[in-house]
């Protein structure tokens, strides 16, 4: 999606002159403020990660984490389809659940020796300036445990509608959470050993069924005696 002015060649143009490093990191950042305002209508980005790799499969490649699923799942309704700067966007969900396990760390630190074709990503950064901007009070671009005024105030901001829903989701977990335990207690009885009698029991029981057999013998004896 994004598209390096040094496509051909890193720090060349297409006409083959070189690119100044500050014009081509304001082309990045315009392309990064770009795409953060257009995916934060779709909720609260936790990272937004673009490939700084070479490789045909992660060249341009952005990748972005929203803190709800149901967010990432409208996001990728709705831009399914789109274009952008003359060219269709490929969307789709990615399997990475933690990008920082998919980042090469010898880039981070300027070591990689495999240089812009490595496997593993290479992030571009933007500058300080511009992330204090857009994240405001997120460090690195990944999130923190938002502070209590802060998970007040979104709550607030929420719609009647949300609020309702995680209500309806709450009373789901909790009938799920009756009848999990409904299950368990069955399974428990199924898998519990009986329980042993006492001597003393058993022998009353023993007793019980042999004169009950006995009962049971005399009416018919006195039956063949009348015959």
């Amino acid at each position: 999606m994004y598209q390096r002015p040094d496509m051909i060649t890193p720090g060349i143009d297409a006409q083959g002159n070189p690119i100044d490093p500050k014009k081509m990191q304001e082309h990045f950042e315009d392309f990064y403020e770009d795409i953060y305002e257009e995916l934060s209508k779709f909720g609260e980005l936790e990272s937004l990660n673009v490939c700084d790799n070479l490789a045909d499969h992660m060249i341009g490649n952005v990748y972005v984490q929203f803190r709800e699923e149901e967010q990432a799942a409208a996001a990728l309704r709705a831009l399914q389809g789109r274009f952008y700067s003359g060219r269709p966007i490929i969307v789709d969900f990615s399997p990475v659940t933690d990008f920082r396990e998919a980042t090469c760390r010898q880039y981070e630190e300027n070591s990689c020796n495999r240089g812009g074709y490595c496997n593993f990503m290479h992030v571009k950064q933007i500058g300080r300036e511009l992330r204090r901007r857009l994240y405001r009070g997120w460090r690195g671009g990944r999130s923190r445990s938002p502070s209590p005024k802060r998970r007040d105030r979104r709550e607030r901001d929420r719609g009647g509608g949300d609020r309702e829903r995680d209500r309806y989701r709450e009373k789901n977990r909790g009938g799920d959470r009756e009848r999990s335990g409904e299950r368990r207690g069955r399974d428990r009885d199924r898998s519990s050993p009986p329980v042993r009698e006492s001597s003393e029991e058993r022998r009353a029981k023993i007793e019980m069924w042999n004169r009950e057999r006995e009962e049971k013998a005399v009416p018919e004896e006195e039956k063949r005696d009348e015959e």
